[in-house]
């Protein structure tokens, strides 16, 4: 029965793998690249949480988990720190941008709409909104790759206007280094955090709808009332964890317990000492 579960583990592995071979595939990058990621997933994983009295895991003991000798342990130990400094994924000013915007109630209408800004004028303006969330970038540097994404649009009297709240990237390796880190690794972590809670009542949502048994003449109906239910629900939750934020935002760095918070489809949690992708 072990062995049929082993099995079964692995089966559903395999789903999820082929996919994001597929994808990983498409922008040059191969098995040996792909190995040696996950070989450090796994020797990471098991040094920092089967370590005994808070200390690390010892290499022996990761050798014995992972399958990999104690050399190998030792090696992508000594590169690890390397790696991570490669694969950290941060919001990007642009993100930042269009979200406040969209949540910042200095940049919103009475109605929660976010207001139409000039570019350097008037009580608020959208040089305003980039200096605080934008970082380093110049606004005019950002206006031009807004309107280059078509994420706003630019009137006859200057007025910048924003035309949707999450920057699309057209660069096949942006999407897919957006798509794990924004998507799969949070479900990733959701499931994880299913797996070892006991409790129902302190599982994560992780909610699915499906049916095989769609017309294939009403499933175009079907995908595009999907989206746009989604898209919905996606920017309720988005002004929601926005109006937290502003509640919290003398505090938002100063607790070292604070964790990203987020919702997909499932809800999810990040230590904040994870990564500094939902920074």
């Amino acid at each position: 029965m072990k062995i049929d579960v082993h099995v079964q583990i692995l089966g559903a592995l395999l789903v999820v793998l082929r996919p994001i071979a597929r994808a990983l595939l498409k922008v040059g990058i191969g098995y040996h690249e792909f190995a040696e990621a996950a070989r450090t997933a796994f020797v990471e994983t098991a040094t920092k949480d089967y370590g005994l009295r808070g200390r690390p895991t010892n290499i022996s003991r990761v050798a014995i988990m992972t399958g990999l000798t104690r050399k190998e342990v030792s090696r992508i130990r000594k590169k690890s720190q390397e790696i991570n400094d490669k694969l950290i994924v941060r919001s990007t000013p642009l993100s930042q941008v269009l979200h406040r915007w969209h949540t910042d109630k200095n940049f919103l209408s009475e109605s929660g709409t976010p207001t139409p800004l000039h570019f350097a004028s008037g009580a608020v303006s959208f040089t305003d909104l980039v200096r605080t969330y934008g970082g380093d970038v110049p606004p005019g540097a950002m206006r031009t790759e807004l309107k280059r994404i078509d994420a706003i649009e630019i009137l006859d009297d200057g007025m910048l206007v924003p035309l949707q709240r999450v920057p699309y990237s057209t660069d096949m390796r942006e999407k897919l280094v957006g798509g794990l880190a924004k998507i799969i690794y949070p479900a990733a972590l959701n499931l994880v955090h299913n797996m070892e809670s006991e409790l129902h009542s302190e599982r994560w949502t992780n909610l699915v709808a499906t049916s095989k048994y769609i017309n294939p003449t009403d499933q175009g109906r079907v995908k595009s009332i999907s989206a746009a239910r989604l898209e919905q629900v996606a920017e309720n939750l988005d002004d929601l964890l926005g109006a937290y934020e502003a509640l919290d935002e003398e505090s938002k760095d100063g607790d070292p317990k604070s964790r990203a918070i987020g919702v997909g489809v499932f809800y999810f949690e990040e230590d904040k000492g994870e990564t500094d992708i939902f920074a």
